[in-house]
């Protein structure tokens, strides 16, 4: 009986032995979540970047002060909230791509997320503390 089940499985082809597998089916709304927190960084980062440019080597209140600020505030907390998305994100798929075994894989997974959600919440709390 053995001796079949061997024959059948030489018989077959690649295509016929992963038929019916079908995929994870979370890989579109992955690879698309990756995509809009991308483009939702794009003015974020540069808005980040040049407000960070204009207060290189301004006094703690004046920082403080513009830190506080409503505007600011939320913006600092989207980018924060994007960027660790993003990075836990693509860390994943890195993961799930170069991990061979699968409990490295799990385990990296879920220790990179985390680790981005303790800094996300911990720099939440900084600007919440500074704005409120």
């Amino acid at each position: 009986m053995a001796k079949d089940s061997a024959a059948d499985a030489t018989m077959r082809s690649p295509l016929g032995r992963v038929r019916g597998f079908g995929s994870a089916k979370g890989g579109t709304h992955h690879w698309l979540m990756q995509r809009l927190t991308s483009v939702a960084l794009l003015p974020l980062v540069l808005w980040f970047a040049l407000s960070a440019a204009s207060l290189a080597g301004a006094p703690y209140e004046v920082t403080r002060d513009w830190i506080a600020h409503p505007f600011n505030a939320v913006l600092l907390l989207a980018a924060i909230a994007l960027a660790f998305h993003h990075t836990a994100a693509g860390m994943q798929v890195i993961m799930e791509d170069y991990a061979n075994q699968e409990w490295a894989k799990v385990a990296g997974i879920y220790g990179v997320r985390a680790i981005c959600w303790l800094l996300a919440i911990a720099a939440a709390l900084a600007v919440l503390r500074i704005a409120v």
